[in-house]
């Protein structure tokens, strides 16, 4: 029987990995085969350069980052197969984690399956992912390439405000992109953008299609009330239409959010299911960054550790 398995990839993962190797609980963690479409690194592998991760002063590329953190957890004991947990079962204890022709029984889980960025599946899309289209304006803005560019944002709530704003820090104009004839945010965030001069508001329009030349050039769009369409010059282009939590797998044995992010205790990774821990995006709406994500993985690790080594009833 195992003592703590944690599922799936990223700081979170790596993190708690690190922790529970040196706590000598010999983790066994599954860095998701391919998951979601993404490889074993989660949203650090839809970034190139990272220049707001802690201890590195100029930038790291986030291979490289990934895989420190990977030999760090391997350094201290935790064993990493690159295999699909298809499903869980937290009805009765020990735990199962089934994953392909394996049936792992376990103490405790820790899962930090991150939350899938939402797409539009415009034409021209997938050609320019990570070169032209982001998820992130936080993780990504900063970086040189977006300089006194056009930066066009597609609208979702507060957060394409956010990004919108952060952008103009960096952009030569900023160009919002909304469905509907109103801004459906909170009333700050609306009097924020409206007194912005590098942000204009297009309303009732939508993208289209992503044209180019040997780079990203414009966006075609269109005006849903009058069928028009039209181009729009657009060096790059944000996505924040929000993401989907991974929790499929865990086939709703687990509290759920209005958003679909595993709930977890106020200041906590405890989730509705004693002795099992969410971390990370999957359970953070909110914050979405790789050193928040690492943190979570440290707080999952201290309450597994609690549970497996000083609660009898686990073990």
């Amino acid at each position: 029987m195992e003592n703590v398995v944690i599922i799936w990839s990223g700081p979170a993962w790596r993190t708690a990995a690190i922790y529970t190797g040196r706590a000598l609980l010999q983790p066994l963690m599954f860095e998701w085969f391919m998951a979601w479409g993404l490889p074993a690194g989660w949203q650090l592998t839809t970034t190139t350069d990272i220049e707001n991760f802690p201890w590195f002063p100029d930038w790291i590329w986030w291979f490289e980052l990934v895989n420190r953190m990977r030999q760090q957890a391997i350094k201290f004991g935790a064993r990493i197969e690159t295999k699909t947990v298809d499903r869980v079962d937290l009805s009765s204890k020990p735990f199962k984690v089934f994953v392909w022709d394996q049936v792992i029984e376990t103490k405790s889980i820790i899962v930090t399956t991150w939350a899938t960025p939402k797409r539009l599946g415009i034409p021209g899309e997938v050609r320019f992912w990570k070169r032209g289209i982001s998820c992130c304006a936080v993780c990504d803005g900063g970086l040189p390439i977006f300089r006194d560019k056009h930066i066009v944002v597609i609208w979702w709530w507060n957060v394409a405000m956010e990004d919108a704003l952060y952008m103009t820090n960096f952009a030569s104009k900023v160009t919002i992109l909304v469905r509907r004839d109103v801004l459906r945010c909170s009333k700050v965030m609306h009097e924020r953008v409206l007194q912005e001069p590098k942000i204009e508001i297009m309303y009732n329009t939508e993208a289209k299609k992503v044209l180019w030349e040997d780079s990203m050039t414009w966006l075609e769009i269109i005006n849903n009330e009058t069928n028009e369409t039209s181009t729009l010059e657009c060096q790059w282009l944000f996505y924040a239409i929000w993401h989907t939590p991974n929790t499929e797998f865990l086939q709703w044995q687990l509290e759920l959010l209005e958003s679909g992010h595993i709930k977890t205790k106020p200041g906590s990774t405890e989730t509705s299911v004693p002795w099992v821990f969410a971390a990370w995006d999957v359970q953070d709406p909110e914050f979405r960054q790789a050193i928040t994500s690492a943190w979570t993985g440290a707080m999952a690790w201290l309450q597994a550790e609690k549970y497996v080594n000083w609660i009898p009833s686990v073990n």
